[in-house]
């Protein structure tokens, strides 16, 4: 129980931090993406905002033999940089400056963003499912 009201209040707050920040108004992503045009460097203030506290969290976890709810941590990713990495990464950024959302921004965007949001979360979920569908096949 600890673990999913723990994992409640880091989501809501995921998604409270991504309303506050603007990263839930695609403009505000392709503002970014337009470094010839009239580049936002918003979004850039915010990874960062993200990069310092996860690397920090990462140096405590790797100290630690059990998380707070008493549960094994998981290892860093160490997978190779493969191919099917770099491409996976290349169409998550196409998607992601032709939408101007990822998934955590699209969720948050749910319950306000009208019915361009959803369809953009039944296509991003049916994109994953048939990617898992194919992937097991191989």
């Amino acid at each position: 129980m600890l673990r999913l009201m723990i994992a409640a209040l880091a989501g809501g707050l995921f998604g409270a931090g991504l309303l506050i920040s603007g990263m839930t108004d695609p403009a505000k992503v392709r503002g970014f993406l337009d470094v010839f045009g009239t580049w936002d460097p918003t979004l850039a203030f915010v990874m960062g905002g993200a990069i310092l506290p996860m690397a920090i969290a990462w140096r405590v976890a790797a100290r630690r033999k059990r998380a707070v709810t008493g549960h094994d941590l998981p290892n860093p990713p160490q997978g190779p940089v493969d191919g099917r990495l770099i491409a996976g990464s290349a169409m998550f950024g196409a998607g992601w400056g032709l939408a101007g959302l990822c998934p955590g921004p699209a969720m948050a965007s749910l319950g306000f963003g009208g019915p361009a949001f959803v369809t953009f979360f039944v296509a991003m979920v049916t994109g994953m499912a048939v990617f898992k569908a194919w992937d097991g096949r191989r």
